[in-house]
């Protein structure tokens, strides 16, 4: 969310199409007036029925032809014509139907600027949304949009959906068309302060405004790579799902990025134009997400988009994500590229009752750069993969007097994995061996001697390699 609209320039041969189509509404001495500018034709077209409904979701506010274009053949179903509407909440000029008036199958572009909360009642915006096809929310600053929540615009574009027409919206627009909407009304959040303090004065969201058929649980995000949004983006996933504002504890970041644009059609299913956009699942409770603490959360599952791609929401994947995790407030390395897990037969399983989670952070290859997860609640669950046919993944942990670790590792069909437990110096003290691929490993060691020790898991690749996980179970009893 910008705090300032994208420039809205109204071309000279717009201004002259519009002047008579001109026409304040709901004008009070109170507050500023609504503003409507209608292009093209002066009558709404009249239709049965329509073939939608379809989206556009927009990483920055202005129209993509590719997907808007895509959405208005699929409302029309490839005949006839549609009317659209543009909202703003600023500005008195029309980019947004500039272009759209230009595209074939348009009717009508009329842009509607509303400047206050009780605008969202009056009569003849309403009328409008009502008799359009497609209803676009410009850029701007989506605490603006959401104090329409209960008005009759809500009723209004949920009516034009229902009746097999669309909606969209860039930047501020793409934000309010989610699930669950961050709203950025008390300020604008950065990645940096979202990971540090999940619970920040900046991280507000507003729920129950739309809920669009198979975009539940989702939490939209706009200028993604542009503005480096995906630390922020992973600690809104995280707040819903330990604030509870999911239907089924998990949650879906859609991060677009700048011109670039999700088309998503009746079916769910959403395809990009342009640069890159990334889906971003959590599916458990954050490990810490507390007021002034920082976030720590394993194994965020990324897709990642291309132009082309595709990404059904009516069927989401379970394959083909990246695994990328934050601990004590810091992501993982490289969060905006990843090598996609391919062997998703058997997926990591759930933290055990009562313990947490850990995804490995490279370089791990030495126990000087062990992984430390002495801090992390047990039992506790370890994933990581061996990249390649020498890879070694070590973990540092810590035991006490007569304490007794015991670790058991799934390891995955691609390649066979040997896990080796080590002391302080480095000696093994036991290991396990199994052999063939997809063999697990178990091992066990207990300190008999005094005071605290520092000991290493190391997992090693013994022949092949691959990014399907293995998965690491350690207690302490």
């Amino acid at each position: 969310m910008s705090p300032f609209r994208n420039p809205r320039r109204l071309s000279v041969v717009a201004a002259a199409a519009v002047l008579t189509t001109l026409a304040p509404v709901g004008v009070t001495a109170a507050h500023a007036q609504v503003t409507r500018i209608r292009q093209g034709s002066a009558t709404d077209v009249s239709r049965a029925a329509w073939s939608g409904p379809a989206y556009t979701m927009n990483g920055s506010g202005g129209i993509v032809t590719a997907t808007m274009t895509r959405a208005i053949d699929a409302i029309r179903g490839g005949a006839g014509a549609i009317d659209v509407v543009v909202i703003a909440a600023s500005g008195t000029t029309t980019p947004e139907c500039d272009v759209i008036t230009d595209l074939a199958g348009v009717n009508s572009c009329t842009t509607l600027t509303l400047t206050a909360a009780r605008d969202g009642n009056d009569t003849q915006v309403n009328t409008d949304i009502r008799n359009a096809e497609f209803v676009y929310f410009a850029g701007g600053n989506q605490c603006n949009y959401v104090a329409w929540k209960g008005t009759a615009l809500e009723a209004s574009v949920e009516s034009v959906v229902a009746k097999g027409g669309g909606v969209g919206g860039g930047s501020a627009g793409h934000h309010v068309n989610s699930d669950i909407v961050y709203d950025a009304c008390a300020a604008s959040a950065t990645s940096a302060t979202a990971l540090d303090d999940p619970y920040d004065r900046s991280l507000t969201f507003t729920t129950g405004m739309f809920r669009w058929p198979h975009y539940a649980d989702t939490i939209n995000d706009s200028h993604f790579v542009e503005r480096d949004r995906m630390g922020r983006t992973m600690a809104f996933v995280a707040r819903a799902i330990k604030d509870g504002r999911t239907s089924g504890g998990k949650a879906w970041g859609v991060g677009v990025d700048r011109d670039s644009s999700l088309h998503i059609d009746r079916n769910g299913l959403a395809t990009l134009s342009g640069g890159s956009a990334y889906v971003v699942l959590g599916d458990h409770q954050p490990e810490v997400a507390v007021a002034g603490q920082p976030l720590t959360y394993s194994n965020f599952k990324i897709w990642k988009l291309t132009n082309g791609q595709t990404y059904d929401f009516a069927n989401r994947p379970t394959c083909g994500y990246y695994l990328k995790s934050v601990n004590a407030g810091v992501p993982s390395s490289n969060l905006y590229s990843g090598t996609p897990v391919t062997d998703c037969t058997t997926p990591p399983p759930p933290p055990p009752p009562g313990g947490s989670s850990f995804t490995e952070v490279e370089p791990n290859d030495s126990r000087s750069a062990a992984n430390d997860v002495s801090g992390n609640t047990y039992p506790l669950t370890v994933t990581g993969d061996m990249k390649s046919t020498t890879d070694r993944d070590y973990f540092a942990l810590t035991l006490n007097s007569k304490q007794k670790l015991t670790v058991a590792c799934a390891v995955p069909t691609a390649y066979d994995a040997d896990i080796y437990l080590l002391d302080s110096g480095g000696s093994t003290v036991t290991r396990s061996v199994n052999d063939g691929a997809g063999a697990d490993e178990s091992a066990s060691l207990t300190r008999n001697t005094s005071g605290t020790g520092t000991y290493y898991l190391d997992v090693e690749a013994y022949s092949g390699s691959g990014t399907a996980d293995y998965t690491c179970t350690l207690t302490k009893s």
